[in-house]
């Protein structure tokens, strides 16, 4: 916790809502609590702020004396006073107080900490899930995002821990362990809401035991299925091989929190009856028991750390949105194209803000070569780089690159195999900080490989204050889909009565777009001699400048990005209006001197 901010009063106010946020934590969850515990002491200020608010959001969603609209009114209130908040750098409310001050104090990012909340206003419709994987995958919507915030927590304090991606699907059974232990713990409460946040062919699987649980009765049905639950969960949870590789202040944590959520199992199959009506959780003897080693052990461990970051220095103010921020505090010119030739001399007021690019012809200028299609695309890389250093020396603030569509997964296995290899490749090696580059992506995460995903997001949050060049990845990306998406989310928000159905406009449904925020398409180039847009931004490019060239992409460079911008500066936008006719003179008027 600081020692200082600047007048005494904010100081004092600054610590009150940190104290305020631990004895919520305390309070609320013991077992949270005692983890917290075992924390680096500078950094459990920022756990117990974060615990706190999503729990604060929480509750709104969960409310059972408010109906779903009113709920959905309140949590909305909430958030945008957390945005408001966030710019001004305090807040009225202890909760958001201590908040605003760890997302600043720590350099995270309110976006992902806004997926959870996103998440809890989609519950308020109701939760239910058919299905294991319809429950992992709420759960990790849900968590996620303060998962990753926990991590980048840990690296500014020091604590490096590495991830294996080869224990990608190890390290999410372990979170559905610790989650599926809380669902259990928390059941009375669930269940006095109505809710019953278990998958449908679980339930099915133990005939009566659905009916005993909403009537409250631990019947033998109910028995067994809390038996094969608490089995289940400790089947996730036990992967001592997850110990493997990680230092010894975070082993010890990660050893003692399995050992901590192993006896909460324990607190629900002792409990029997009473766990339909209280919450389990083991008693302090045993929480005591399990922590005073792993305490003694982690204050050893977090004495021998330097902490890179004084958490006791009041927080550096908000950037503004338009400087340029990078790791080294300077950005790298791109390096020059090979022939010497700089970019054209054009106005920055004609310039397109926004170019998106169809990249067309990989698998051709592999075949006319006699080269397996992989070839094309690892000549294709190269052309992308060539792309944005040539969207960075012209100036360019948007690029988009169609990098694989959804009608994509027709090609053969091998081919796409490659193209994911390739792209893993190309996100690991790649320094785009350097440049000053901002990478993200829009696509869907269904059927791509874990570790490609994880990268994805991982590049996405390690450039996300680089403001020179937004470079948006479209990955597994199709148009059609992501209108689907957005109108379902749409639909979602007028059935629990966020929004009225007759005061929908444009922009409600471009806020449920992927990159809500991602400008118009300027221009739209399309490379390999084809004449569509191939289901690509349908909304962002309904009024974008069309340009195709014969060229297959790996034969194109920087050079034939410029000539594509400079044409689009010739052209004429006019939006659907009619173009100006001059007047002419009348037959009496007097000549112009």
């Amino acid at each position: 916790m600081p020692d200082r901010l600047t007048p005494r009063s904010d100081e004092r106010t600054l610590r009150a809502a940190y104290r305020h946020c631990r004895r919520a934590v305390r309070r609320r969850d013991p077992v949270q609590y005692a983890l917290t515990q075992l924390t680096p002491p500078a950094l459990r200020p920022a756990w117990w702020a974060m615990w706190a608010a999503f729990s604060a959001a929480d509750d709104i969603a969960d409310d059972p004396g408010t109906d779903r609209a009113e709920r959905a009114a309140r949590l909305r209130d909430w958030t945008t006073r957390l945005d408001r908040d966030l710019a001004g750098g305090r807040s009225d409310d202890p909760v958001r107080h201590a908040l605003v001050d760890t997302v600043r104090r720590w350099d995270l990012d309110p976006s992902t900490l806004h997926r959870s909340f996103a998440t809890l206003a989609e519950d308020i419709g109701g939760r239910e899930f058919a299905t294991w994987t319809q429950w992992s995958s709420r759960v990790r919507r849900s968590n996620h995002s303060w998962a990753v915030e926990g991590l980048h927590l840990l690296t500014r304090a020091g604590v490096h821990i590495p991830l294996w991606l080869n224990r990608t699907e190890s390290y999410r059974r372990y979170l559905d362990g610790i989650y599926l232990t809380d669902t259990l713990a928390d059941l009375a409460d669930d269940l006095s809401r109505g809710e019953l946040l278990l998958p449908a062919d679980v339930l099915a699987s133990f005939p009566g035991a659905e009916d005993g649980l909403r009537a409250g009765r631990y019947t033998p049905a109910v028995r067994d299925l809390v038996s094969h639950l608490t089995g289940r969960a400790r089947h996730w949870l036990h992967q001592p091989e997850l110990l493997g590789g990680l230092p010894p202040g975070p082993a010890v944590v990660f050893d003692a929190a399995t050992r901590l959520f192993m006896a909460r199992l324990d607190a629900v199959d002792a409990a029997g009856g009473r766990l339909l009506h209280w919450r389990a959780d083991p008693s302090r003897v045993t929480r005591w028991r399990l922590l005073a080693p792993a305490r003694a052990q982690t204050a050893l461990a977090w004495r021998l750390l330097s902490c890179p970051v004084d958490h006791r220095t009041p927080p550096l103010p908000a950037e503004s949105q338009d400087s340029v921020v990078v790791e080294s505090g300077t950005v790298t010119s791109p390096p020059p194209h090979p022939s010497g030739a700089r970019p054209p001399s054009l106005a920055p007021g004609d310039l397109p803000r926004h170019v998106a690019v169809i990249m067309d012809g990989n698998g051709r200028w592999a075949t006319q070569r006699g080269l397996p299609r992989s070839d094309g695309h690892r000549e294709g890389s190269t052309a992308v780089r060539e792309a944005f250093h040539g969207a960075l020396e012209l100036g360019l603030p948007y690029l988009t690159l169609y990098s694989f569509s959804t009608e994509n997964w027709k090609r053969s296995t091998d081919e796409i195999s490659g193209l994911f290899a390739l792209f893993r490749e190309e996100l690991r090696t790649h320094s785009f900080t350097q440049y000053g580059v901002r990478v993200r992506w829009a696509g869907s995460p269904e059927g791509l490989p874990e570790d490609l995903v994880d990268e994805l997001l991982r590049v996405q949050h390690e450039t996300r204050r680089q403001t020179r060049l937004a470079l948006t990845l479209c990955l597994n990306y199709g148009g059609r889909a992501e209108l689907t998406r957005a109108a379902r989310a749409l639909a979602h928000r007028a059935a629990t009565g966020q929004i009225d159905p007759a005061r929908i406009h444009e922009a409600d449904l471009a806020a449920q777009l992927s990159l809500p925020d991602l400008p118009d398409v300027d221009l739209l180039w399309r490379t390999g001699g084809e004449h569509r847009v191939s289901n690509f931004l349908p909304w962002h490019a309904a009024y974008a400048e069309l340009h195709f060239t014969d060229a297959l992409w790996p034969d194109t460079d920087r050079r034939d990005l410029w000539q594509a911008v400079t044409a689009y500066t010739r052209r004429r936008r006019r939006y659907g209006s009619a173009p100006r006719v001059p007047e002419r003179p009348r037959p009496d008027a007097p000549a112009a001197v």
